[in-house]
């Protein structure tokens, strides 16, 4: 037991699992959940909970009048406040923190040893600070964006730790802050609060204690939802003093991250009440349209969903950004070898040569395998900018302003809802280019999910447009009243629901969770039975000419499984009956033998479905008040109890909805959306296969697929009945278009079950035998599906939606993308390597928990046309183009090494070394990462066919990779032999030879400059002024620099640190060297520009066709136009 202000733990039903485990949606996909048996092992090794008795009345006392009791799982009391901590670091930790953070990336830890290497006398064969600076540049940059970020966090949880609400205290209300609250305090909550723990409501000052909330915070969405606290709190808690003396014991599910549910019970005076999501006020919440609430905090802190929330998400990672991590390894074991070689050399040179030479001699007696390991580390040292620093850093950057570009495109922005594209991830962009597999949701994705109520079908007879009977026949007959099933089927719509109604003026405004339910309730009143109001046990309508009231005995809500919803009212008569309303394909299997009219309804369904309507099949069933009696006694255990609550309550509502007598059925017209035919079409043409994935009606999903063009007149269609061997591991029926032959694989299939079959009589031959069938068919069928231009699998529960995505990555390792509006789209969106989110009807469960959001399928297209076609393109250029002139660059000092006895000498200025990176050739590439583009965006929606290479991969490979190491090992090769030959034997104009080491290092640094920005300036698509200028730029700042360093003045500041004294002005005063430079680049860039003109005059890409028909086009358009204006001018004259 517990005072009020300590705080009560929560009791968990014993079927939930930790936070870890929990996914958001109530779906579990495989790559999120463990397998059940490691569940089942964990849970048997868990101690057995606690019990807490139920305090008696009067039993707690405390000045604070509030008694409540509450136990954890596993009965530990957990005495945490209110307050929250979001931020990361603090004035001593951020330091050894960050820095401890940011060392375990690879990378950064290799640089640092690098740089102990460096400070070892022996083998230190460069200056610390070209390693340092770098470093400390790339360090620097990630730590000061971690600690803005967290100092803004830091902000945000002192401004929210320091808000203030009332609190009950000492029998009255007191306003505190935050971070002072506990579990088991009562709060009053006023209207525009933000709610600060996650509370139980328990009166408000609305009638039946009404609550509307906004969850914009909490899931994105900005319509109002309503909460409800319980009967006996809104009768008996309304007053502080009433507040004051409450005591109740509440048992509670253990702190969670699910959004979506809550299970507890409330036992106050002896009498358990049932607890759920309804009752509940969640933390980031903020009340709208109620002046006054009172709630009791059963969740604080960092317990509250909001906070579970905020945990780690899983990361997704791009096929290029594994395929470079790679190569990055290949690197390093290139490095090894070749530093092994070169030390090596360098043993056998100094026992041939070197020791033997007395004007060598160091003093220091080393042997020649010593000198040898000395040698190895220091061509480590010297060789270490072949595995490049700012590589990563870069690829950020890069990433960061493609993710800008699609946040900026107005193209992309939905202008009737003020709704622009949302890049939420800046590390998948060059994915969108390499697409092989869409997987779509129907409703709200395709369509427009705005319903409206078009037909309906009652006791056989079909009305609406273009149907048998035209609607005034069916008022008529309403108004008559002569047709009781009729007036039935409205009365059933009018009160089978949860949808809440507000009045605003004379107006009734209905608020539905669903688009479908507002639908059909308006539908209802537009005929004449208008829902006027509800409390907790009652629904209020007015039926034609008078008002009645009926009381709600039950509710039996709607869910993913279920596909129906129910409720039990008795009438004003005393008449009990249960309305129903649901899928035909549940509702048919609970109808009453001599339920009537079901041949003739399910003629109008199909009918219906190959309209692309949504159906629903209305029914009822008059109830007894002695089976009522037993069954709500039944009903009352089970939702009080904590574990398996909603196992117990479904079969409970399994057990009343039987016997049903049909009505009749509703269908609702849901659009689609404008663009998606044209969107879907330009889609396949770019060999991007597309399935949806939809809980509808095989005919209404057939009909979809034909209507925005998934589907067309010459595709030969084959559905789930006739392939159903193929997918049994599966629970619906595939709408599957395929071309391959079916024998082959019956007998392969048939094979496989002789084979591991022992009985055939004892099992069920349509089903797997063993784990390895299963697998074996699920691999079938895959293969099967993804030979087809498209496919549609339906009636998919949200779990199967991620199940298909999830089997088609694993069996195909193909790029998929998922795309949806609702929260039974997540799963789905989390499982493919890029989720899709769009903001429509269904809230912004999809878009919170998705890598890209808009508004419209539409702007797909131009995503991964435009987009991530650039951004596949800009990151394969930039990558080929960063290996290639870092191995430029590097490999001089290798064929050095040859010339100076192996000795780990450095063909380059030290602050060359250093800034070469950083200063002298990252601008132009980094700019060709950010804005490069092969042809338009005008022409990359107008063909195609310029997809194609992301998906093969042909623009960044292994093969790329040795192409662009070859290109280096060239460049290097020129860079250093042409100026060795030009020095070997040369006089300069003073009469002196210009043959010594600076002037050579500076040549040849000279030359790489201009060559790798040269090359990048071949390699540049699409030029800008601001491109001009980088290129142009970073030579500019290269020979600024050198002329500074190799100046006497820095010299006399730093006599140790700039050596180079003179030697750039010596040099390049030369114009014999300058002609050396000039032969240099020339003789490097050649072969280039030779390579690119074959290979765009010989074997063309794609991208060079288009580009070629698009001058030809210009060109065509610029005569014309001259033409015109000719002609023009001499009819003028």
């Amino acid at each position: 037991r517990m005072s009020a202000r300590a705080r009560a733990a929560s009791q968990g039903s014993l079927e939930e699992p930790d936070d870890e485990v929990v996914p958001y949606s109530d779906d579990e996909t495989d790559d999120e959940l463990q397998s059940e048996d490691d569940l089942d092992r964990s849970e048997d090794q868990l101690p057995e909970p606690e019990t807490i008795p139920a305090p008696a009345a009067g039993e707690l006392e405390d000045g604070s009048g509030v008694k409540v009791s509450c136990q954890q799982c596993w009965g530990k009391l957990l005495l945490k406040g209110n307050a929250i901590k979001t931020y990361k670091y603090n004035v001593f930790t951020f330091l050894p923190l960050n820095l401890y953070e940011q060392f375990k990336r690879v990378a950064n830890l290799y640089f640092l040893c690098l740089l102990i290497l460096q400070i070892i006398p022996q083998i230190s064969t460069l200056p610390w600070y070209t390693t340092l600076v770098p470093l400390v540049l790339v360090l620097g940059i990630t730590a000061i964006k971690d600690l803005v970020d967290d100092l803004a966090r830091h902000r945000m949880d002192k401004e929210i730790n320091n808000r203030r609400c009332d609190v009950l205290l000492n029998g009255r209300f007191e306003k505190t802050r935050w971070m002072n609250l506990q579990v088991g305090d009562v709060v009053r909550l006023k209207k525009n609060d933000f709610i600060p723990a996650d509370i139980l409501l328990l009166s408000s000052s609305n009638p039946n204690s009404l609550c509307y909330v906004e969850t914009a915070e909490l899931d994105g969405e900005t319509n109002l939802k309503f909460k409800m606290g319980l009967k006996v709190t809104d009768e008996r808690l309304q007053e502080e003093n009433q507040l004051a003396r409450f005591n109740a014991l509440i048992m509670c599910e253990e702190p969670n991250n699910r959004l979506d549910k809550f299970v507890g019970t409330m036992i106050w005076d002896a009498q358990s009440y049932p607890l759920d999501l309804d009752n509940m006020l969640l933390r980031g919440c903020k009340i709208r349209n109620t002046d006054e609430c009172h709630g009791l905090v059963i969740f604080a802190g960092n317990d509250t969903k909001i906070m579970r929330n905020g945990g780690k998400t899983r990361f997704k990672r791009t096929l290029i950004d594994k395929l470079m991590n790679y190569m990055v390894y290949t690197i390093f074991v290139l490095l090894v070898l070749l530093c092994a070689g070169l030390a090596i050399g360098h043993t056998y040179w100094y026992e041939s040569i070197g020791s033997k030479a007395w004007y060598l001699y160091d003093g220091l007696n080393y042997s020649s395998s010593y000198r040898g390991f000395l040698s190895f580390w220091g061509y480590i040292i010297i060789l270490n900018t072949m595995v490049p620093i700012s590589l990563y850093v870069s690829v950020e950057v890069i990433r960061l302003g493609q993710s800008k570009f699609i946040n900026w495109d107005l193209q992309m922005y939905y202008a009737d809802k003020d709704t622009p594209a949302k890049a939420r991830t800046t590390t998948l962009n060059e994915q969108l280019g390499q697409i092989e597999y869409i997987f779509s949701d129907k409703t709200g994705t395709l369509t427009q999910n705005i319903m409206a109520f078009k037909k309906c079908t009652i006791r056989g007879r079909t009305y609406g447009e273009r149907s048998h009977q035209p609607y005034h026949f069916l008022v008529s007959c309403i108004r008559s009243k002569k047709d009781p099933q009729v007036l039935e089927f409205f009365k059933l719509l009018s009160l089978c629901h949860t949808v809440m109604v507000e009045q605003k003026g004379d107006e009734l405004v209905y608020q539905a969770a669903s688009p479908d339910e507002g639908a059909l309730v308006t539908a209802a009143r537009n005929f004449g039975f208008v829902f006027l109001s509800r409390t907790q046990d009652t629904i209020t309508i007015m039926e034609l000419d008078h008002e009645e009231t009926y009381e709600v005995l039950a509710l039996l809500d709607f869910n993913s499984d279920r596909k129906r919803m129910s409720i039990i009212l008795r009438f004003p008569d005393g008449r009990i009956r249960l309305y129903c309303k649901g899928a035909d394909t549940v509702i048919y299997q609970r109808l009453d033998a001599n339920s009537k009219n079901k041949e003739t309804t399910q003629e109008a369904l199909d009918i219906f479905a190959n309209e692309t309507l949504r159906t629903l099949c209305l029914c009822y069933k008059d109830i007894s008040q002695a089976e009522y009696d037993a069954w709500s006694q039944k009903h009352q255990a089970a939702s009080v109890s904590m574990g398996n609550r909603e196992e117990a309550l479904d079969v409970l509502y399994e057990e009343i909805e039987k016997n049903l007598l049909l009505i009749g059925a509703t269908a609702i017209e849901d659009k689609l959306q404008d663009g998606v035919p044209e969107t879907i079409a330009k889609l396949a043409k770019a060999d991007i296969k597309i399935w949806v994935l939809t809980g509808d009606k095989k005919e209404t999903a057939e009909n979809i697929g034909f209507s925005c063009q998934l589907l067309t007149d010459d595709m030969k269609i084959h559905y789930g009945e006739d392939v159903k061997y193929v997918s049994v591991s599966f629970s619906w029926y595939n709408l599957i278009l395929y071309e391959k032959k079916k024998k082959r694989r019956r007998l392969r299939l048939k094979k496989l079950r002789k084979r591991h079959t022992n009985s055939s009589s004892a099992t069920d031959s349509s089903q797997p035998v063993d784990d390895w069938e299963k697998e074996k068919r699920q691999e079938d069928f895959v293969d099967m599906a993804c030979e087809c231009s498209a496919v549609i699998c339906c009636r998919v529960t949200p779990k199967q939606k991620a199940n298909v995505v999830s089997l088609v990555k694993r069996c195909k390792k193909a790029v998929t993308l998922s795309i949806g509006d609702g929260a039974n789209d997540v799963n789905m969106i989390k499982t493919a390597d890029i989720g899709v989110g769009i903001s429509g009807q269904e809230g912004m469960q999809a878009v919170m928990s998705s890598d890209y959001a808009f508004a419209q399928f539409r702007y797909l297209e131009r995503l991964l046309l435009v987009h991530g076609r650039w951004s596949y393109i800009r990151m394969c250029k930039f990558l080929r183009y960063f290996f290639y002139k870092n191995f430029a660059f590097t490999l001089v000092h290798f064929w050095f090494s040859f010339f100076n006895g192996f000795s780990s000498q450095t063909a380059y200025e030290d602050w060359f070394i250093t800034l070469y990176n950083v200063c002298y050739s990252s601008l132009p590439v980094l700019l060709v990462g950010l804005l490069d583009q092969d042809v338009n965006d005008k022409l990359s929606l107008r063909f195609p066919k310029l997809y194609l290479p992301g998906q093969q991969g042909s623009l960044f490979n292994y093969k790329n990779f040795f192409i662009s190491l070859f290109h280096g090992i060239f460049t290097s090769l020129m860079i250093f032999f042409i100026p060795y030959g030009a020095f070997l034997q040369t006089m300069g104009q003073d009469g002196e030879a210009p043959s010594d080491y600076q002037s050579f290092a500076v040549v040849a640094a000279s030359s790489l400059i201009i060559t790798v920005n040269l090359q990048i300036s071949l390699n540049t698509s699409y030029w800008t002024f601001v491109n001009f200028f980088a290129v142009l730029g970073s030579i500019a700042i290269y020979f600024g620099v050198m002329f500074d360093i190799h100046s006497a003045g820095i010299h006399v500041i730093f006599p140790t640190t700039f050596t180079f004294t003179g030697a750039a002005s010596n040099a390049l005063r030369q114009p014999y060297l300058w002609l050396t430079i000039i032969l240099t680049v020339g003789i490097c860039l050649l072969p280039v520009i030779c390579i690119q003109f074959l290979y765009q005059t010989i074997c063309p890409s794609v991208g060079d066709k288009v580009r070629a028909f698009s001058h030809t086009e210009c060109s065509m358009q610029h005569m014309q136009r001259r033409y015109s204006l000719t002609i023009t001018v001499s009819l003028y004259s």
